[in-house]
């Protein structure tokens, strides 16, 4: 039998697919319009899917708790942006079809000579193109992060209503009643979505305010701020998840950037985050002082030890500022008196950057906890593991895995080291579903 929450992973993947595909109906069922062909039917049914999978990309950011529990958020926003380049595709290749194919149909393409509706979808079009262009080259681009947001929400609605204009004025397989009232419930639903999104949830966040009680630097650039609620119990978390914080601003505004609790689960009324100077807004985490005021939008994640209560032990694998999820993970354990056997592989740029390096020494003693610090560019009385992760190098740190070792591993780091763990933990034998990571650049 499978368990629970394959199930419910595959009810959400066929309700996405059936949400897709209802508005093909419009095609399928009833009163068709004659003299149109299959040419020019495969054309709308193209337009109609990608117009529903722009409009589902609201629920997929919208942070619905029950909607991501089965695959952690962190994925919904890659699948997020793959499904925006299939819609565009989609929407693409309506337009080009039924502008080239069929030019008396869809008249001029001169903005002053083309119907309003027929503009508006051609409007359509490029927004929904520069939206997407923006999000995959921001950082090149050297776009910052809040205005990058801001103008993602702005010109993804702007373009979704002149869809919509579009569709409403051509009117083509919209006129019966019933099909009238299936696109009625979808822009509804769309425009729920954005309400929730923008208003409600900034809303709710609103009367459960953070205050910020401490902020404690660390090695390697990296800034710890503590956080304690202010009239409310506060949260509680599973060790390695996240949340979006925001700070010194409304819960209205554009400025919530999402970060891994990095203190014990246990002791949850108490939050903190440890953040690394790497730019934008984390820059500038640095200047923040105890009593601003935050507000916190979460947890999210499926991140966690806490999902593999029957693991025989724990092995973890991070680099750089990655080791913020994995040092909740350990606090927790050490406020919880865990006994099952625990590795760390801990890499970092120099000795200096190795954050948390002392506590981590203590919770070695603390834990049955194996620690092997590596450095990229370690000095000559460096006596610790030298250069960067690879498989090598984990062979020899980690000589008992496979499929019987019974642990779970959990990684979290930039991309490329990721990606190198993943494969020589699969090379050698352990189970995918036993390999756990942390989609580092989520945003």
């Amino acid at each position: 039998m499978l368990a629970k929450p394959v199930f419910l992973a595959l009810f959400w993947v066929l309700l996405y697919l059936g949400l897709v595909c209802a508005p093909l109906a419009l095609l399928l069922v009833g009163d068709v319009p004659r003299g149109g062909g299959m040419g020019w039917d495969f054309a709308m049914a193209l337009g109609f899917a990608g117009l529903a999978v722009m409009g589902l990309q609201f629920a997929l950011t919208a942070r619905l708790r029950r909607a991501t529990a089965p695959f952690g958020i962190d994925i919904l926003y890659y699948f997020h942006r793959l499904a925006a380049l299939v819609g565009l595709a989609l929407v693409g290749a309506h337009a080009a079809i039924a502008q080239f194919v069929y030019p008396d149909a869809t008249g001029p393409a001169h903005p002053l000579q083309a119907a309003g509706h027929m503009s508006a979808g051609r409007v359509a079009l490029i927004v929904f193109a520069v939206v997407i262009a923006a999000s995959l080259w921001r950082k090149p681009l050297g776009i910052r992060y809040e205005r990058w947001r801001m103008s993602h929400a702005v010109l993804a609605t702007l373009a979704l209503a002149l869809a919509i204009v579009h569709v409403e004025g051509v009117g083509y397989y919209t006129g019966e009643p019933w099909k009238r009232t299936l696109w009625i419930v979808y822009t509804l639903s769309w425009i729920g979505l954005i309400g929730y999104v923008r208003v409600v949830k900034p809303w709710r966040m609103s009367g459960r305010p953070w205050r910020v009680v401490e902020v404690r630097p660390e090695r390697g650039s990296a800034t710890t701020l503590v956080l304690e609620p202010e009239g409310h119990a506060g949260l509680r978390f599973a060790p390695g998840q996240f949340a979006w914080l925001t700070l010194r601003a409304s819960p209205f505004r554009f400025q919530e950037h999402p970060f891994s609790f990095s203190g014990s689960a246990e002791r949850s009324g108490r939050l903190e985050f440890t953040i690394k100077a790497l730019g934008d807004f984390t820059s500038e985490v640095a200047t923040v002082r105890p009593g601003d005021r935050a507000w916190v939008d979460g947890p999210y994640g499926v991140f966690s030890p806490d999902r593999f209560a029957r693991a025989r032990g724990f092995v973890f694998i991070a680099a750089g500022a990655g080791i913020a999820p994995v040092m909740s993970m350990l606090r927790t354990f050490r406020d919880r008196g865990e006994r099952r056997p625990l590795t760390l592989i801990h890499a970092s740029r120099d000795p200096d950057s190795v954050i948390f390096r002392e506590e981590i020494d203590a919770l070695g003693r603390e834990l049955d906890l194996r620690i092997h610090t590596v450095i990229e560019h370690a000095p000559r009385d460096w006596t610790g593991e030298r250069g960067r992760i690879d498989a090598a190098m984990l062979a020899r740190l980690l000589p008992l895995v496979g499929p019987d070792c019974g642990c779970e591993y959990f990684v979290c780091g930039p991309k490329p080291v990721s990606e190198l763990v993943q494969d020589a933990l699969h090379a050698r034998g352990v189970p995918l579903g036993r390999v756990h990571f942390e989609l580092f650049d989520m945003v």
